[in-house]
């Protein structure tokens, strides 16, 4: 019976030997049982790419020949959503975490992403590299020092009215960046990943964003035009959220050069030409795969982070910041669930402009971000329960930001307030902080300041490069219908096109109005998450209650085939166990009772199980 449930456990009708089957074999094998033809190719899919491709062409042309005008456009669009909806984003996004703790500690949390004998893809540290490089990557050092900064320049709006003191502002401050790079982005992207990752791993089928609500819309739909109009709008959000990184990405590290001195203020081509430089080590890194080039990138990126963070705090205020992190983290579990759901309500128009900056624009940034990210955690989290999965993807990321976000802006605040001889502001008079050159300005006065910018930048381009090898494979993938493994030449086409578009919105100005349209992007998919938390709950509870019907089965066929008992009645509700342990649990009357009943059929093992439980209570 133990093998029997194994057995049924599996997505297929046999019980395979254990192996490394890639997620391609595993879905290929699942349609092939079901009698249908595999549902990607090798081959660019016409009802998701050239939607999506008109909707781009077009809204970039209009970009680079009306740049003004569209940025203009679109944020009022952005200022509309965020000022209507914020309520709406900040609870779904504190529900999504509510939602991912209730499915860790569920029976929900052992079912897992594969088959019961598949180890996972990567190692943990690999898995946990190429998570943080894909779902924050160049975000952290974008913001790593500038966004507590700004925070502690300019208060929130009611802080701010309370006139705190340096201390309540700098506290404040590292808690709202814990609370925006925290639990709820990870657990905004493991909610779409989990949902995708059951599909693929669990299910066999293509590794699509399309097979995450099957559950609810019925495979016929998937396959038809709500499938390929939802894999269509994921491939937008993609290609918009990935451009938009890279541009972000070369305009800090060209910001990097210029504080070093080694490119002029006035270089214009800096930008250029490191996206075409960037760009030929992301093809080398699409070529080698994500087991060689991007592993080894994502690896090597940890090392640096972990040693310029080690190197803040030894060479830093070093119990500052181990108190300072302290303090902060406790601020931000203290406050977490007044802090989440915050709108401003009684602050008016600045309420509302602080919400448009910071935490709406953050949870609508995320969500438009997660067919990207979400595909891919789904793709390299083969084999790992659904506990294992959310404890990787939201508690130990969350963790990184706090030491991450603890050290730099931890340090930028602590040199601010206390202002050495030696140690010039950052922060304009204003109040105001450039995000671009910020890092570099604090780096560089440090000691070592040379050899940190050039750690920094580094850090930067190779985000760079794991962000656009990432995104270039999800499109990929996407656009091929599902294939884990996409040829090569259209990973290539994707981080090319991705390179030009966002040259080319930079030289226009329309990276602001890019971002701006990922972001209105996140609202509608916001139905389309809860779609999927529906899709993925309901399909967990068909995991759960077979693997309870196996188990009850194989009880009873224990208890059974020892006592010749046809019924668990007296089986203790805690779950499944074993005959003998359940027979001990019985009181020493009831034993006798069976016992009479049963007469011979006990035989040899009632008395030895008896015999067992007097020695026990004795």
């Amino acid at each position: 019976m133990v093998e029997t449930m194994s057995s049924l456990e599996t997505p297929t009708e046999k019980p395979p030997k254990p192996s490394d089957r890639s997620p391609r074999e595993t879905a290929a094998e699942a349609d092939a049982a079901a009698g249908h033809e595999p549902q990607y190719s090798n081959r660019l899919i016409p009802w998701v790419l050239w939607p999506t491709l008109i909707i781009i062409v077009l809204f970039v042309g209009v970009t680079l020949v009306f740049p003004a005008a569209m940025e203009s456009g679109i944020s009022a669009v952005q200022q509309t959503v965020i000022s209507n909806f914020s309520w709406w984003y900040l609870i779904l996004a504190f529900c999504f975490v509510l939602f991912c703790v209730y499915l860790g500690f569920s029976r929900k949390g052992n079912v897992k992403l594969g088959r019961p004998d598949q180890e996972p893809e990567f190692s943990t540290m690999s898995w946990l590299a190429l998570l943080f490089a894909a779902g924050m990557g160049i975000g952290l050092v974008f913001y790593g020092m500038t966004e507590p900064l700004i925070h502690f320049a300019t208060p929130r709006p009611g802080l701010a009215a309370a006139d705190p003191t340096l201390g309540a502002r700098a506290e404040d401050a590292l808690a709202l960046t814990y609370l925006h790079w925290g639990l709820q982005p990870w657990a905004i992207y493991a909610v779409v990943g989990l949902a995708i990752a059951h599909a693929i791993h669990r299910r066999g089928r293509p590794l699509s964003m399309r097979w995450a609500i099957e559950p609810l819309i019925g495979e016929k739909a998937t396959r038809g035009g709500w499938g390929n109009a939802i894999d269509s709008f994921a491939l937008i959000g993609t290609v918009f959220g990935v451009a938009t990184s890279l541009g972000l990405g070369v305009t800090q590290m060209a910001a990097g050069l210029r504080s070093m001195g080694v490119v002029g203020e006035d270089d214009l081509w800096v930008e250029y030409a490191m996206i075409a430089v960037v760009t030929g080590f992301v093809i080398w890194s699409v070529v080698s795969g994500v087991n060689r080039g991007m592993k080894w990138l994502s690896n090597t990126n940890m090392v640096i982070a972990a040693g310029l963070v080690l190197f803040l705090l030894i060479v830093g205020p070093t119990q500052y910041l181990a108190k300072e992190m302290v303090q902060t983290f406790g601020h931000y579990l203290q406050n977490f669930i007044g802090n989440s759901l915050n709108s401003s309500a009684f602050f008016g128009v600045d309420g509302d402009a602080w919400q448009a900056s910071w935490s709406t624009f953050y949870w609508a940034w995320w969500m438009s971000w997660t067919p990207f990210v979400g595909v891919f955690i789904a793709r390299i989290s083969r084999g790992r329960t659904v506990r294992e999965y959310l404890l990787g993807v939201i508690l130990v990321p969350t963790m990184i930001s706090v030491v991450w976000f603890g050290v730099l802006g931890g340090t930028a605040i602590f040199y601010e307030t206390n202002r050495p001889d030696w140690y010039t502001s950052v922060v304009a008079s204003d109040g105001s902080v450039d995000v671009n050159s910020a890092l570099f300005q604090v780096l560089e006065q440090l000691p070592g300041g040379a050899i940190l910018v050039v750690g920094a930048i580094l850090l930067s381009a190779i985000f760079f490069v794991t962000s656009s090898d990432s995104g270039s494979l999800v499109m990929a993938m996407i656009a091929t219908g599902g294939n884990p493994e996409p040829p090569n030449r259209i990973r290539v086409m994707f981080a090319v096109a991705t390179a030009v578009m966002a040259a080319a919105l930079l030289l226009a100005g329309g990276l602001t109005a890019i971002q701006t349209l990922a972001i209105t992007i996140g609202l509608p998919f916001t139905v389309l998450m809860v779609l999927m938390c529906i899709a993925v709950f309901k399909a967990l509870h068909v995991n759960v209650q077979r693997t309870e019907a196996i188990r009850r089965m194989t009880f009873l066929a224990d208890i059974s085939d020892r006592f010749g008992l046809d019924s668990d009645d007296d089986a203790v509700e805690s779950g499944p166990v074993s005959a003998n342990t359940w027979w001990s649990s019985l009181s020493r009357a009831r034993q006798r009772e069976i016992h009479e009943r049963v007469g011979p059929h006990t035989g040899r093992r009632v008395r030895q199980a008896e015999s067992t439980s007097d020695s026990s209570r004795e």
